[in-house]
């Protein structure tokens, strides 16, 4: 897949007005529009987190204050202090442990907001500024300098504010994604991302959308049903025992679907309740299936010490059709087809099908007596019949090893080429496969297509219902295997 950016524009800041909405501005290659007025702040609930946090941290400071009183009440002499102050501690202690705990266990675990706090990573020049840190600080502990000592803190205090800043930068920003509904294999589509910033006074900026961090393959423990023999290694037939088992394997996680979205791109300014938009072109080489979980937004203002990442969760599918074009074998059936459908429409009609020559039967009103004229023998004009071509495309789904898997995805090309073709034609066209029910829509079909594998299934010709159609059939069997009154109305493609 490959991604390709728009040039960039003139920089234009947008006019911020109050009331209305301004045409957008463009900065750097993406699109910057104004949302809607500032709206006055009001009074929102405080979150559960917040407040099973707080209550947290004031029952084990209270805890931990009456266990340090009960030691002071203790050396004292006083026991029932002593007993009371130690009691509270506990329960206070247990009531915490029960309540909240759990809760806020559960929230940093699931939480995608507690992960992202501390996701990041450190550049070179981090690790390079971390370094000269270090020499500074031992250079301040040996000469007890205190100007070292302001210019190692002033440092520090620099990480803590990177830190700080990237965080804000990357907060109260959203993603939206806009992709075409039909995409085909092999041919470039444009899309668009949209990450709008909903803040009131923050802007943001230096702001990247990358993929999400690639994730291990994962195994796990899996029964599957096996037999037992003994000896192990002797060939089943030899074996003297032989008995039904159930075996434990570490078997790997399903494949997952390649992503939508590989590569980068960057938003050098994001202005507070504003929007900015990129124009991106995907292109895919491959039919099947594309997933796409998560992205991920990464910044590195204000320092460029760290790499802040904040990863943004949302399900996208996207289905990529089989590749359609205007191969040299789609050259040669279209021909062969177009002829079968006219010897099979022929009739009366009002549109003229062709001039041929005088055959016995005919009816003198359709002698065209110019083309005879010039020619020299009878010529008789041929009218279409008015009712509408009826086509019916069928795609058999060989079994697994029947053919290689380049000859299936040729086969597969083939079908969708014919079918894109027939249906911008002004044609009543069907669509049947195994698994497929028979349906006009082009889309349904195409998408089946783009998911289709070999599977051990029987061939349809061989319960292919007749409705008076034209059948063109994209097949791997021999032609012996088809009968012949299926084969009289029909045109076979093998590939």
């Amino acid at each position: 897949r490959s991604w390709k950016l728009h040039p960039p524009v003139s920089s234009t800041l947008p006019l911020v007005t109050c009331g209305c909405r301004q045409p957008s501005g463009k900065l750097e290659g993406f699109t910057m529009t104004n949302s809607t007025p500032v709206l006055p702040l009001s009074r929102t609930p405080i979150p559960e987190i917040w407040r099973r946090s707080l209550i947290a941290v004031l029952g084990l400071g209270f805890s931990f204050a009456a266990a340090l009183f009960s030691t002071v009440t203790r050396e004292a002499g006083n026991i029932a202090a002593t007993a009371v102050l130690a009691g509270a501690s506990l329960l206070v202690s247990v009531w915490v442990g029960m309540t909240t705990v759990p809760y806020l266990a559960r929230r940093v675990v699931s939480g995608a907001r507690w992960q992202d706090s501390f996701d990041f990573e450190v550049t070179r020049a981090g690790i390079v500024y971390v370094l000269a840190t270090l020499l500074i600080g031992v250079a301040a502990l040996n000469t007890g300098n205190n100007l070292l000592y302001l210019i190692i803190s002033t440092m520090l205090a620099a990480v803590l504010v990177s830190g700080v800043c990237s965080s804000l930068v990357l907060g109260g920003l959203a993603l939206s994604v806009n992709l075409p509904q039909h995409v085909f294999a092999g041919e470039p589509a444009s899309g668009s991302l949209e990450l709008t910033n909903s803040r009131r006074w923050l802007p943001s900026l230096s702001i990247t959308i990358v993929p999400p961090k690639k994730r291990k393959v994962q195994e796990r423990w899996r029964t599957e049903r096996g037999t037992f023999g003994f000896p192990p290694h002797w060939p089943p037939e030899r074996q003297w025992l032989s008995m039904k088992d159930v075996k434990i394997r570490r078997m790997p996680d399903e494949p997952v679907p390649p992503p939508v979205f590989l590569g980068a791109i960057h938003f050098s300014l994001i202005p507070p309740r504003s929007s900015a938009t990129s124009e991106i072109e995907i292109c895919f080489q491959r039919r099947g299936l594309y997933r796409q979980d998560a992205l991920a937004l990464i910044t590195v203002f204000p320092f460029g010490l760290l790499v802040k990442r904040r990863s943004i969760a949302f399900s996208h599918e996207l289905i990529v059709y089989p590749a359609v074009d205007g191969s040299s074998q789609l050259a040669r059936i279209l021909p062969a087809i177009a002829a079968d459908l006219s010897s099979m429409y022929a009739g009366m009609g009002q549109d003229l099908l062709r001039i041929r020559p005088y055959e016995a039967g005919d009816s003198a009103r359709h002698v065209d007596w110019k083309a005879t004229a010039k020619s020299g023998s009878l010529k008789v004009r041929e009218f279409a019949r008015d009712e509408e071509t009826r086509l019916r495309i069928v795609f058999d789904n060989p079994a697994p090893g029947q053919v290689s898997e380049e000859s299936y995805e040729l086969g597969i090309r083939l079908a969708a080429s014919l079918a894109w073709h027939f249906a911008g034609a002004s044609a009543q066209v069907t669509f049947i496969a195994p698994g497929f029910r028979s349906s006009s829509d082009v889309g349904d079909f195409l998408r089946y297509l783009a998911l289709a594998a070999p599977a051990p299934t029987s061939s349809i010709l061989e319960d292919l219902p007749e409705t008076g159609e034209y059948n063109v059939i994209v097949t791997a069997r021999p032609e012996i295997g088809i009968s012949p009154v299926l084969s009289s109305v029909s045109h076979i493609c093998r590939w």
